[in-house]
């Protein structure tokens, strides 16, 4: 397959998930261009997981199966081992990336969001306006972020459910452009962390973010939403 002219990592966080990882696995392999990179970040499986790995490894950029204190300490090393100028995607166990950007997207910011396919139950579309200030409008599964506007692992370890969505409002809080393109799309796996919503983690975040009267209306927000 023709290179791009842009880098693309994707990262994978495991941990005892034998059943599904090779599934993840072989779609990155079949969707990503060459020239990208892929990382796994393995928390010391004991279920056959890594063996699923060691199958992949030469294609691999880096892998790891160590003890972590969680999947966003995890997350946090796939993103140090990530290339400086590449554009990073998340696919936990599972997920699945359906589609990429337009190449002209990578362009037009530095940071592009797409749409998710939530298991078999919808369609969920990315927003980047004042909802994104209340909820986590936007699914890993279809988010690309460049390193290079944030070169620190990013995630906030101690939130153990929503650290990406903390993460997702500090970059529109900087300022950063999000590209939204419905060309992008990925799938999201049942049954992860933030299945069920955790109210207030979420307002927690909000508050940290944009102080207490975002989260006054984040709570009038979930209860219109029938998230409470």
């Amino acid at each position: 397959m023709k290179g791009l002219d842009y880098k693309l990592t994707v990262i994978t966080v495991s941990f005892n998930n034998a059943a599904l990882i090779e599934k993840t696995i072989k779609n990155v392999f079949e969707i990503v261009p060459a020239g990208s990179d892929y990382i796994i970040i393995d928390g010391k499986s004991t279920d056959g997981t890594v063996d699923i790995i060691k199958k992949y490894s030469s294609k691999l950029k880096y892998w790891v199966s160590e003890p972590d204190s969680g999947i966003y300490d995890a997350m946090n090393k796939g993103w140090e081992k990530a290339d400086r100028e590449s554009f990073i995607l998340y696919l936990g166990c599972g997920d699945l990336l359906l589609s990429l950007p337009a190449e002209t997207s990578f362009g037009k910011a530095d940071i592009i969001a797409g749409s998710v396919q939530i298991g078999d139950k919808f369609l969920y579309q990315p927003k980047t306006d004042m909802r994104l200030k209340l909820g986590n409008t936007l699914h890993h599964q279809a988010l690309l972020v460049k390193k290079s506007i944030h070169i620190s692992p990013p995630f906030n370890t101690t939130y153990k459910t929503y650290a990406d969505f903390d993460f997702n409002q500090r970059l529109l809080k900087a300022g950063h452009k999000i590209y939204i393109d419905l060309q992008f799309k990925g799938f999201a796996a049942e049954g992860g962390i933030s299945t069920k919503f955790d109210k207030q983690q979420s307002l927690a975040v909000v508050s940290k973010n944009f102080g207490p009267v975002y989260s006054k209306l984040a709570t009038l927000y979930y209860y219109l939403r029938h998230e409470v």
